[in-house]
């Protein structure tokens, strides 16, 4: 187990940061950490001298207010699973400190950024952009971890740094699934026992080459409330919901 060392102070972090040498790895997370958070902690402690998590349940990404609401939140369990996976330092910011311009600025993209998930969660990839410039500029990372599980979200932070001139490198990390097949996310954890099953056939749906269509037919007699089932470039992207859990997954084609 490691000691980790916890900020709740942003101005805080960064004077430490600025007398700390050797590389930093970060991983940007909304808490609920699991097997997916893990694996992308794993591979900054692998690859830096030190790692640095963030936990915020960051509102202005939240299109919804309830979803906002029932957001999972277990710190003591995700401060635990930090310090086994040799987390360096923890950053708790609040509200105060990460938007004391009460979000007057934002960082926001006129194309990706509008289409899947963009487009039927309004202003959400302004949010998660925003927050994430924040961030990256407050830990000066050399590199920062992103799942594929949230792939659209990870090409627009990686085109964001590019187009900004940031240092920090954007690292890929591989969506890490159950073992029905069911992405990792921490929103699973909403679902009832049934819901899980049922869920898994998402990706199911997806790996087997069947077509758009089959796939949103396949869904609907299921139960899921679908949002898009779509194909960009080499990638199939799907977005339903069950439960009232709003479930996103991709896979290469």
């Amino acid at each position: 187990m490691n000691s980790l060392k916890v900020f709740s102070s942003m101005s805080e972090f960064k004077k430490f940061r600025n007398n700390l040498s050797g590389s930093v790895g970060f991983v940007a997370t909304m808490g609920a950490l699991h097997n997916g958070h893990a694996s992308l902690l794993q591979k900054s402690v692998t690859e830096n001298n030190f790692t640095v998590l963030s936990i915020y349940v960051n509102p202005t990404q939240f299109n919804n207010s309830i979803d906002l609401e029932k957001y999972p939140k277990t710190i003591d369990a995700d401060l635990n699973i930090a310090s086994t996976c040799g987390v360096s330092f923890v950053l708790l910011p609040d509200f105060s400190e990460m938007y004391s311009d009460n979000y007057k600025y934002k960082i926001s993209e006129n194309e990706f950024s509008k289409k899947l998930c963009g487009a039927h969660r309004p202003g959400h990839f302004d949010g998660v952009l925003t927050i994430v410039m924040k961030l990256l500029n407050i830990v000066n990372a050399d590199r920062a971890y992103f799942g594929e599980k949230d792939f659209q979200q990870l090409k627009l932070i990686e085109d964001m740094c590019q187009s900004f001139f940031l240092n920090t490198e954007i690292i890929h990390g591989k969506t890490i699934r159950e073992v029905s097949g069911l992405a990792m996310s921490s929103r699973n954890q909403r679902l009832s026992p049934g819901g899980l099953k049922t869920a898994a056939l998402i990706y199911q749906f997806l790996k087997n080459e069947n077509s758009v269509s089959d796939i949103k037919n396949k869904l609907n007699q299921n139960g899921f409330e679908i949002d898009y089932v779509e194909d960009i470039s080499n990638r199939r992207f799907v977005a339903a919901t069950l439960e009232g859990v709003r479930l996103i997954d991709n896979v290469e084609i």
